[in-house]
């Protein structure tokens, strides 16, 4: 049977990707985790790491090893926590935020956060949908700030938000003749995208269609943030997407000229905070959760209405 300390060696393994940094994490020589791993590997009869991978990496049946043992170490934790009477929501936590939410929606709830629970140390990085995967299965972040569905069964959605979208577009588009706008107006060849790597994109791309700009056609450009696409929609013409969250920040005049909302169900992302099912520091996900929700704009719905949420693809 294996102990909490071989599977809290194999976690670290496969969060680190690298023995020696795993023992470093544990406290232990990388002699002793090194023995502790290859005799637990022994005694499942089940090769669980890759040695030959740089880095680390685990197996096939290894994979689902690593996946049991994080749940055996987080309700350890819990357990531990309880019995020394530590209150659930003091600790370290780090969260990962997208891009196209980190510039607007981390002042929201911030400064509240920090005031509410101050013996929580929450430390924020911006990181991209496929990056806050990653460092969720490996535990390098507790949550993550995202757009979702995900279709990782091993994670939980604690829905903050709902971001309409509304599209955006040069002053002498066609498109801005209309008081409303449906998909079926939006010109593919118009549309400027974010970079591969943000799910908005994703999102705009399955509710557009393929790619097929026709505005500097000899130009491969994708942008890596809102700012940069509202400028080449202005300076050169053609159409983009917005979210509210977004969209909210331009001034009114702006809103009123160059913004136009969807008739009908309007294509719209849920925003979550993500994490671990039956993460040890579970109370401090769903506090982070309630504040985000809390301090968020009004006008940003709490629940769906005549909203439809656009998959992410991932």
């Amino acid at each position: 049977m294996p102990t909490i300390s071989q599977l809290e060696y194999i976690v670290a393994i496969y969060r680190t990707g690298h023995f020696g940094r795993a023992a470093s994490l544990c406290f232990v020589s990388q002699a002793t985790l090194s023995a502790q791993v290859a005799k637990m590997e022994q005694d499942l009869g089940v090769v669980i790491f890759d040695r030959r991978a740089k880095p680390i990496v685990a197996t096939e049946p290894g994979e689902r090893i690593v996946r049991l043992a994080q749940e055996v170490v987080s309700a350890h934790a819990r357990l531990v926590a309880a019995a020394k009477g530590i209150h659930p929501l003091t600790g370290q936590v780090t969260l990962g935020v997208i891009p196209t939410l980190a510039s607007t929606v981390i002042p929201w709830f911030l400064p509240a956060f920090a005031a509410a629970y101050p013996e929580a140390e929450l430390t924020v990085v911006e990181r991209t949908t496929g990056e806050i995967l990653a460092e969720l299965q490996a535990m390098r972040l507790d949550a993550g700030l995202m757009v979702t569905p995900v279709a990782d069964p091993g994670l939980e959605k604690r829905v903050v938000f709902y971001d309409p979208f509304y599209g955006y577009a040069h002053a002498s588009s066609e498109l801005l003749r209309l008081d409303e706008i449906e998909v079926d107006d939006i010109a593919r060849d118009d549309l400027w995208l974010l970079e591969d790597g943000h799910c908005f994109r994703n999102q705009v791309v399955h509710l557009c269609g393929g790619h097929l700009r026709r505005i500097l056609g000899s130009v491969r450009f994708e942008a890596g943030n809102f700012e940069t696409l509202r400028g080449l929609v202005d300076r050169v013409g053609g159409c983009t997407l917005f979210p509210e969250s977004y969209a909210s920040t331009l001034p009114s005049d702006v809103r009123q000229r160059q913004i136009r909302s969807f008739r009908g169900s309007v294509p719209t992302r849920e925003v979550s905070v993500v994490g671990q099912r039956q993460h040890w520091k579970s109370d401090l996900l769903d506090a982070l959760a309630s504040c985000l929700r809390h301090h968020a704009p009004r006008y940003l719905p709490r629940e769906l209405d005549s909203a439809e949420v656009v998959p992410t693809l991932v």
